[in-house]
């Protein structure tokens, strides 16, 4: 208990606690404030408009998922290993923004023309303008920059604020069914302008550099990989409504984005400390991988305490959780809560190993085949369960893709003598029998 009282000293004195805090902030925006946007919407919508809704959002988050290419992971690790390069840096932020605008551009060609093809989203149109906005303004933050800097709060000031003023906006102005399209274009357009400032401040501490083809390429090459990763990944997170709206009623997609909103409010939770701590990691990797893994050994302490508590509180609470946040109707969203109470304990898991540790040490291909292979089998369940289950069926094949990311990717840590446990538990057996053999020395 004194290691852990004397390393948590030592991270808030160099400034990981208060990056951490500033994730919390913006991961309260992210989720916290929509699921008090939740409690209005729900009532006001009722499952069938809010659940397309839902379907549309999960639609215009493979735009989100493409425009950021993985440069959260990527870009991230690049700026935590270069943070006293100012030319460098120009240089990365130059390359990342130039890439997103050409990642823009083909992500409309290819979206807008789907958005006729397929019958769900034709027959809610009148939301995907609204609906890319809101997935551009997320995917254009420059927080990648400013976590790699250690620097969450500032992005945590602007994000959040543009958050809350985007629930008082909706509570004002949306009235009825008539109004959905104002949900996002509201949020999108605030975001929008915290974006904004977080770019103008960037450029007034980093010199400005036009984007070239030769950066873009190269910040494309750089961030490949964690692409496949966060494509993958996202089959069996947000894409999960828009999977499920292919072969069911919005009111159905309503019932599990209900649910599945509750959960990933306690799971975020889990985020601040995994993005905080997964630059330290990264810049400790190249120094000492045995002072990396004791912080990775503390993590998993911490996160995976905290993520078994909320799985067994949600579980236990699911009908009050259901019966608070969405209120009448939504009574078939408390199995699959109790289902997705699964999903913080696993993810918790999969969190410490594959991104703080993993990814901090440029395990990049390892963590993509345990996670494509995750895609893989929530393709494959939701294929044959959907159809007969429903909303049940999504959340079983969902809690069984993430399951198998966080035993595959422990799996292959064991298998290749990287797990982070036994390599922190191997280094303080070395200094105890130094500091014994120095002191037995000593006359």
């Amino acid at each position: 208990m004194s290691r852990l009282w004397k390393e948590g000293t030592r991270l808030s004195r160099n400034g990981l606690v208060r990056n951490a805090l500033g994730l919390y902030a913006v991961q309260a925006g992210n989720y916290l404030l929509p699921i008090a946007t939740i409690v209005f919407l729900a009532r006001i919508l009722g499952p069938n408009n809010w659940g397309g809704l839902a379907f549309m959002q999960a639609f215009a988050s493979y735009v989100f998922l493409v425009v950021t290419y993985g440069f959260n992971f990527s870009a991230t690790r690049e700026v935590a290993r270069h943070r006293d390069e100012p030319d460098r840096l120009a240089e990365l932020l130059a390359g990342v923004l130039g890439a997103k605008a050409a990642l823009t551009v083909l992500s409309l060609l290819v979206v807008i023309p789907l958005s006729f093809v397929l019958s769900p989203t034709h027959k809610n149109l009148g939301l995907l303008w609204p609906a890319l906005l809101w997935a551009l303004s997320m995917a254009h933050s420059l927080s990648w920059f400013y976590q790699g800097l250690e620097r969450m709060t500032f992005v945590a000031r602007w994000e959040t604020a543009a958050r809350a003023l985007s629930l008082a906006g909706i509570v004002l102005l949306v009235r009825s069914p008539a109004d959905t399209w104002k949900v996002l274009a509201i949020q999108g357009g605030l975001l929008s302008i915290a974006v904004a400032i977080e770019l103008a401040v960037a450029y007034r501490e980093v010199r400005f550099e036009m984007p070239t083809p030769k950066l873009v390429f190269h910040t494309l090459r750089l961030g490949w990989s964690m692409f496949l990763y966060q494509g993958a990944l996202s089959f069996y997170t947000v894409g999960n409504a828009f999977i499920l709206g292919l072969f069911a009623t919005p009111t159905v997609v309503g019932y599990y984005v209900g649910a599945e909103k509750i959960s990933k409010a306690f799971v975020t939770m889990l985020f601040p400390i995994t993005q905080a701590i997964y630059p330290r990691i990264s810049h400790l990797a190249s120094e000492s991988r045995a002072e990396a893994a004791r912080l990775a050994r503390t993590s998993l302490l911490f996160v995976g305490t905290a993520g078994l508590l909320m799985g067994v509180f949600i579980f236990v609470g699911a009908p009050t959780l259901v019966r608070i946040v969405l209120g009448p109707g939504f009574e078939s969203s408390i199995v699959v809560l109790r289902i997705l109470a699964l999903l913080p304990p696993l993810i918790a898991l999969s969190n410490v190993f594959g991104i703080q540790w993993m990814l901090a040490l440029g395990l990049d291909r390892m963590v993509n085949a345990i996670v494509f292979a995750a895609c893989l089998l929530n393709i494959a369940l939701a294929i044959l369960l959907v159809p007969h289950y429903l909303h049940v069926g999504m959340a079983v094949a969902v809690v069984a893709s993430e399951s198998l990311v966080a035993f595959g990717l422990y799996g292959i840590l064991k298998a290749r003598h990287l797990d982070p446990l036994v390599i922190a538990r191997a280094a303080t057996i070395q200094e105890t029998r130094r500091a014994t053999s120095g002191a037995a020395a000593q006359p």
